[in-house]
C-alpha cells in the first residue's frame, strides 16, 4: 500500500473513532483535563513534555485564552456581502468588479474529556453574484481535529480539512483566513486563483511517545491534494498532490528548553496535461524550542535538504525526462503567544514545498502572521497576513513561472447580546506571476466585506 493510501485509511478510521468516544460522558462534577500538545496549558507538577511546533503537525492557535471554550455544541447562520474590485479579470482593459452575497449555515462540536479532545466543524455555503451569475457557487467546508491520549506517555493526533469553493475568500471565518504553522511540511496554498472552482484537502496523522522523563520520539504522515475541476478557468495552473512522512527525537534540557532532530521525506507531484512532474525530498533538520510558559513558544530549525526532481520533456529536443538533483539548506523560525485578551503567531520558513498549482515543486520562502486583540468585552480586532516567494525547481524554461504572493486581512468583530455577531473587514491580495495567465491578468484584488451571523452554543455533558 502506498504512503498516501495508508494516511487516508488511517484518517478515515480516526474520523469514526470520536463517535463512540462521545458516548462516554465524564462525571459532570469532575472538570475535564485536556490532552497536552505543544500549545496547551498543563499543570506545573505534570512531567509530560510538550510537542515542539516543528513536529506537532498543528497550526498555532489564533484566539485569546478568554475565547477558548470546550464541551460545547455551536451552530448558526452567517450572511455575508462583499464588494470585489477584480472579480473576473480585465474586461476591455479594465478590471471587472462585482458584489457577492453568501449564506452559510455552520455547526461545530468541541468535546474534551480526560483522554481526548475532538473538534468537528461543518460549514456549507451558497454564494451569489450580482452581475456575473454564472459564478454562483455552492461551497463546502469541513474539518476534524482530534487528539487522544493513548496512555500516560503517548498522544495520538489527527487533522483533516476539506474545502470546495469558487473563491478562496469564501471561508467560514474570514478573519482566520491566514493560518500560522511552525512546521516545515505544511500545504502550499499561496498561489491563489481568486475566482475559480477548486477542491482542496489536507490532513495529518501523528503520534508522540515520551519514553523517559525528558525524552520523546514520534512520527507523522501528511497529505495535501489540490484539484481544479475546470482547467479552462485557471490557465497556467495545474492539479497537485503531496505526501510526506517524518520521525523525530526531542530532549528536554530543562523545563523551558527543548532540543531535537527530525528526518522528513516528501513526494511532491504536479500534473500538467503534458506529463507529470515529481520531486522527492529528504531532510535532516535540527530544532530548538523555548517555552517561557506553556502558552508562549519560540522555535528555530535548520538543516540540509536533498531533492530529486524528474520533469517531463519541455522542448522537442528533450526526448525523455531528465532528473535534477541538488542539496539546499532548509531553515525556519516561529513564535506563538496566547494571552487572556490577545494572541500573536508569526512564522518564517525556507523549504522545498509542493507546487500550489504551479508547474512543479518550488523553493518557497514564506512568512505569515496573525494578531488578535480583544479591545473591549464585546469588540475584537484581527490582523492577518502572509508572503510567499515560489521559485519552481528544474529547467530554466520554468523560471518564468516564479513569482510571489502578498495577502492581508484586517477585520473588526462586534458581539451584540448572546447570539448576534457583526464583522467588518478588508482583504488585499497581490500576486506577481508573469507567465501564469490566470494570475498575470488579475494581479491585484481588493475586497471589502460585512458579515452578520446568528450563533448559538449548548454545553455538553452538564
Amino acid at each position: 500500500m502506498k504512503l498516501w493510501e495508508q494516511i487516508c485509511v488511517g484518517l478515515l478510521l480516526l474520523s469514526a473513532a470520536p463517535l463512540s468516544l462521545w458516548s462516554q460522558v465524564d462525571n459532570p462534577r469532575t472538570p475535564p483535563v485536556p490532552a497536552v500538545t505543544g500549545t496547551e496549558n498543563t499543570d506545573n507538577t505534570d512531567n509530560r513534555m510538550l510537542t515542539p511546533p516543528l513536529v506537532s503537525g498543528q497550526s498555532y492557535p489564533t484566539s485569546p485564552t478568554s475565547e477558548e471554550r470546550s464541551n460545547y455544541l455551536r451552530g448558526g447562520l452567517a450572511f455575508t456581502s462583499a464588494y470585489t474590485d477584480n472579480a473576473v479579470g480585465p474586461v476591455n482593459g479594465h478590471p471587472e468588479s462585482d458584489v457577492s452575497f453568501s449564506v452559510a449555515p455552520f455547526v461545530a462540536l468541541d468535546e474534551t474529556t480526560s483522554r481526548q479532545h475532538c473538534v468537528l466543524t461543518y460549514a456549507p455555503g451558497f454564494t451569489f453574484y450580482q452581475r456575473e451569475s454564472y459564478l454562483n457557487e455552492a461551497d463546502q467546508n469541513a474539518s476534524i481535529n482530534f487528539q487522544y491520549r493513548v496512555g500516560p506517555h503517548a498522544t495520538l493526533t489527527a487533522r483533516d480539512g476539506f474545502q470546495k469553493s469558487s473563491s478562496v475568500f469564501n471561508q467560514p471565518d474570514l478573519a482566520s483566513a491566514e493560518t500560522v504553522s511552525g512546521g516545515a511540511q505544511g500545504p502550499n496554498f499561496s498561489v491563489i486563483a481568486p475566482i475559480a472552482d477548486r477542491l482542496s484537502n489536507s490532513g495529518n496523522l501523528g503520534i508522540s511517545y515520551q519514553f523517559a522523563a525528558n525524552e520523546m520520539v514520534g512520527a507523522s504522515g501528511t497529505f495535501v491534494n489540490l484539484h481544479y475541476p475546470n482547467s479552462a478557468e485557471v490557465p497556467g495552473l495545474f492539479d497537485s498532490s503531496s505526501q510526506a512522512g517524518s520521525v523525530f527525537y526531542t530532549f528536554r534540557a530543562s523545563k523551558m528548553h527543548y532540543l531535537g532532530v527530525t528526518y522528513q521525506y516528501q513526494r511532491l507531484v504536479s500534473n500538467p496535461s503534458e506529463g507529470r512532474d515529481e520531486t522527492q525530498t529528504h531532510a535532516v533538520l535540527f530544532f530548538y524550542t523555548l517555552y517561557p510558559t506553556p502558552r508562549f513558544s519560540i522555535s528555530l530549525f535548520g538543516g540540509p535538504q536533498y531533492s530529486d526532481t524528474v520533469q517531463p520533456p519541455l522542448t522537442p529536443s528533450q526526448l525523455q525526462a531528465s532528473p535534477l538533483r541538488a542539496w539546499t539548506p532548509a531553515a525556519g523560525a516561529s513564535l506563538s503567544w496566547q494571552g487572556r485578551l490577545n494572541s500573536l503567531a508569526v512564522s518564517y520558513a525556507h523549504v522545498i514545498s509542493g507546487s500550489g498549482g504551479l508547474f512543479g515543486a518550488v523553493h518557497m520562502d514564506s512568512a505569515s502572521a496573525s494578531i488578535r486583540q480583544q479591545i473591549m468585552r464585546s469588540l475584537s480586532g484581527t490582523l492577518a497576513g502572509g508572503y510567499a516567494q515560489n521559485d519552481v525547481l528544474g529547467s530554466v524554461l520554468l523560471q518564468g513561472n516564479n513569482g510571489h504572493t502578498v495577502s492581508g486581512t484586517a477585520s473588526l468583530q462586534r458581539q451584540f447580546g448572546e447570539h448576534i455577531n457583526l464583522q467588518l473587514g478588508y482583504t488585499r491580495l497581490h500576486q506577481d506571476y508573469s507567465n501564469v495567465p490566470v494570475l498575470s491578468l488579475t494581479p491585484d484584488t481588493n475586497r471589502e466585506f460585512i458579515s452578520v451571523s446568528y450563533q448559538f452554543s449548548r454545553p455538553m455533558g452538564r
